[in-house]
Formats: C-alpha cells, sequence, structure tokens
C-alpha cells in the first residue's frame, strides 16, 4: 500500500435530494414511454394495473434494502448485503450478478444514443455517437460524485417535466374529443377481456424499469446520515417511480385505446400524433437523450463503487479497483474499466444487452430480500411480535415473488446470465483456494484497514 492511502476515503456530500434524484436518474422514468408499446401488447393493454402491481413487488425489495442499509452503511449494495448477512461467498457472486446490471447499463445507453440519434444524422456513423457519448459521460463521474449528481438532478428534472407534460396535453386532447374522448374510465385498470396470463408475463419486464431505489445503496459511504437518508429515498423513488408510471401508462392508453402499434418499439410517435402537439415531439427527443445521458452517469458511478468496494478487500486486485484519485477522490481506473466495457455498444445488440441486466437484477433481489431473514430474523432473533412480519414475512414474500420472475426469463437471459455466474464461480473458487478460504470482510469502521494480503 502506497503511503498516504490508508486516509483515503469518500466524501460524504449527498443529501436526501440528490440521493433521490441520482435514483430517479438511473431509473430513467422516460423508459415508460419506450417500452410501452412492446409491453402494452404482451398485456393486451391494462398497462397501469401491471405497472402498479410491478410497484407493489418492488416496494416489498426496497423495504428489505432499506432495512439492510441502515445494518450496513457502506458502499457494495446487494454485495454487502448478502457478504455480511449470509456468507462471503454468496455476497461475492451476488456481486458479480448485480455487476451486470450496472456495468452493461452505460453500455445500453450508448447504443440506444447511437441507434437513436444515427436515424436522424444518417451521414455520420453511429461509433461517432457512441464514442463521444462515453468520453463525456466517463469524465463527467471522473470528476466527482457531486458533479454527476447535479448534473443527473437537472436531467431527471427534464425527464419529470416531460413526463407531467405529457398528462397536460394528453388531458387536453382528451377533453378536445381525441382519444376515447373522457378523462375518467376503468378500462385501463380491468379489461374482462385481458387474459391474466399476458398481464403477468409482463410484470417481470416492468419490474426492470424501477432499477434505481437499489442503485443509491452503493452511494452510503458519500451519503449524509445515510442510516436515516438511504432508507427513505429508496422508498421514494419506488413510489415517485411507480405513480409516474401508473399516471403515464394510463393517459396513454386513454389518448391511444387500442394496444397493437405498426411498430411497438416506437409506439410513444404513434400516442403523440393523436395529440399532434410538435412541442411535446420536441421536447420528448431532447429529453430522451439527455435521459440516456443521466442514466449511465448513475449506473457508471454505482459500478465503479461497487467494484471500488470488491478491490478495496481484495475481493479483486486492490491496486486497480481498490484505487481512488488524490485529486478527484473517485475510482478512476473502475470508471474508465466501465467505459471501456460500454465499447461493446460497437458490437453488442441490444437484445443481447438487455439479457444480462434482466438475470442480474432478480439475482440480487432474491438474496436481498433473504439476506434481511438471515441478518435480522436468524442472527439478531428478532422474532417478536411485529418482527416476524417485518423480518420474515415481507423479505420471504419479496424473495418468492422475485424468485419467481427470475425462474420465468427467457431462455436467453438464462443462458447468458448463468454463463456469466459460473464465470464467477470459478474465479471465486481460484481465489478462495476451492472455497477453503473465505474472501477477504470488509471493514466497517475504517475501509482502508484491510490488512490481508494481496490475493494477485
Amino acid at each position: 500500500m502506497k503511503e498516504g492511502e490508508q486516509t483515503q476515503s469518500l466524501n460524504r456530500t449527498l443529501s436526501l435530494r440528490h440521493v433521490v434524484l441520482f435514483g430517479l436518474a438511473f431509473m430513467a422514468p422516460v423508459t415508460v414511454f419506450a417500452t410501452y408499446g412492446v409491453a402494452g401488447e404482451i398485456a393486451q393493454g391494462m398497462m397501469p394495473t401491471a405497472y402498479a402491481m410491478a410497484m407493489v413487488v418492488m416496494l416489498f425489495t426496497a423495504i428489505s434494502y432499506g432495512m439492510l442499509v441502515k445494518a450496513f452503511p457502506i458502499a457494495g449494495s446487494a454485495y454487502t448485503f448478502t457478504q455480511r448477512s449470509i456468507s462471503p461467498h454468496l455476497g461475492f457472486l451476488v456481486g458479480w450478478t448485480i455487476l451486470l446490471d450496472y456495468v452493461f447499463s452505460p453500455m445500453i445507453s450508448s447504443l440506444l444514443v447511437g441507434i437513436f440519434v444515427s436515424n436522424y444524422f444518417p451521414g455520420v456513423p453511429m461509433a461517432v455517437w457512441i464514442i463521444s457519448f462515453i468520453v463525456i459521460v466517463t469524465t463527467v463521474n471522473i470528476l466527482g460524485i457531486r458533479l454527476a449528481a447535479n448534473v443527473n438532478a437537472i436531467l431527471v428534472v427534464a425527464q419529470l417535466l416531460l413526463c407531467v407534460l405529457f398528462v397536460v396535453f394528453a388531458i387536453q386532447g382528451l377533453l378536445a374529443g381525441k382519444g376515447s374522448g373522457t378523462l375518467v374510465s376503468l378500462t385501463p385498470f380491468y379489461d374482462p377481456n385481458v387474459q391474466m396470463g399476458g398481464l403477468m408475463a409482463v410484470i417481470p419486464i416492468l419490474c426492470f424499469t424501477f432499477l434505481g431505489f437499489d442503485a443509491v445503496t452503493t452511494l452510503a459511504e458519500e451519503t449524509k446520515n445515510p442510516v436515516k437518508t438511504l432508507p427513505t429515498a429508496i422508498i421514494l423513488i419506488t413510489l415517485i417511480g411507480g405513480l409516474l408510471y401508473v399516471a403515464d401508462t394510463y393517459f396513454a392508453q386513454l389518448v391511444h385505446p387500442s394496444f397493437t402499434f405498426q411498430d411497438p418499439e416506437s409506439a410513444v410517435f404513434e400516442i403523440f400524433g393523436v395529440l399532434k402537439n410538435a412541442f411535446l415531439d420536441a421536447l420528448f427527443l431532447v429529453v430522451s437523450m439527455t435521459a440516456a445521458f443521466a442514466s449511465a452517469m448513475a449506473s457508471g458511478a454505482s459500478a465503479s463503487r461497487i467494484l471500488y468496494a470488491m478491490g478495496r478487500e481484495n475481493v479483486l486486485p486492490r491496486k486497480f479497483f481498490g484505487y481512488l484519485s488524490p485529486r478527484f477522490q473517485t475510482p478512476v481506473l473502475n470508471l474508465l474499466l466501465i467505459g471501456l466495457i460500454a465499447m461493446s455498444a460497437l458490437f453488442f445488440d441490444l437484445m443481447t444487452a438487455t439479457a444480462f441486466i434482466n438475470y442480474g437484477a432478480l439475482f440480487a433481489f432474491v438474496f436481498v430480500n433473504l439476506s434481511v431473514i438471515s441478518h435480522f430474523f436468524i442472527r439478531k432473533k428478532q422474532r417478536s411480535g411485529v418482527n416476524v412480519f417485518r423480518y420474515l414475512l415481507v423479505p420471504a414474500i419479496g424473495a418468492i415473488i422475485t424468485g419467481i420472475f427470475w425462474a420465468k426469463l427467457d431462455m436467453h437471459s438464462l443462458i447468458l446470465g448463468t454463463a456469466w455466474l459460473v464465470i464467477g464461480i470459478g474465479y471465486l473458487a481460484y481465489i478462495t483456494k476451492m472455497f477453503r478460504l473465505p474472501p477477504p470482510n470488509i471493514h466497517l469502521d475504517d475501509p482502508e484497514q484491510n490488512t490481508t494480503s494481496d490475493i494477485f
């Protein structure tokens, strides 16, 4: 360890506002419009109900995250929770799989930007847009988490504005007789012609649009009073995102009562076409681009801090992954690595990248819920009265539901995700000498106190 390295630590500069906006930026609320057509066809309408159900499902896991971040207010997210509550080996594997979400999210944003912008500027190669996007996002994150959070605040406010303005313009259009011509209808919430199988099938897909409430747990060491701030932020992010999704899909279905579209992936343009609002079209173009920046910055920052948590305890090579820039106090090498991985957008297709994220999210959610049971109910023996409900029933329901959704992922997701998991198991076997040694532990008070010799 180099001289002075022990004094390095992440700075606590983030307030509740910063954390909530950071999580919403990761969630990227405008994705509700991008996924509406495809999801709507699967659910055969009733998207508001589907989103409400997805929000309830995610709230179970959000509550578990909130309880665990109080017990372990350090960077690392699901990785740290599972490691401390159940097993260091399982913790490593959860961290390994959740990296699929965070590390590949900037790549997906980069790919979307490349596809979207190249349609408007066909004379410029898609690679130019992708590379430029990645360079900008990486640079902002390197300059510091506070700057990234402030930039995200501006970008996410624009997304929230778009969601609200869509509702306003939709109401104006409906009052003018467009679409269904009514502001009140039960059909978006309940249609007797809709098969429950289709409605249930779309919920796992919609759950991924909530990914963001968990990302903020990686900022535990940079948040003011994390024990109080983070649980509140986690619930607020889930509720705000869910309510926005329900409201926007309700009015979208009223504006365009049919759930079939010429091109489901661009259904939003057919919906906006009914309203014939040029301002809304222009705003959507601008906000969609900025949403990609906000999401990529949030996911990149979260991934770099998970890698930092794993690196500083020697689970990954400490000299690289546990390095903090003396000037910016950010994990620069991790951010550069994530930027390099994002460059795979030049070669990957969107379906392949999405498959990785789907697998990692639900896998981690299952173990977060199980960690609550293991830590509070089993180890701490908090089993009296309301504690049975808080520390056993709620997380058990969350684990069962997310486990079912994980098992029902499409074969493409299961194959790719399992391949990544197998690689992680092999690497874990190597660094622990065939599981005979535990991975090094995180030190809560002073993360740089780990005196275990480097594994590599």
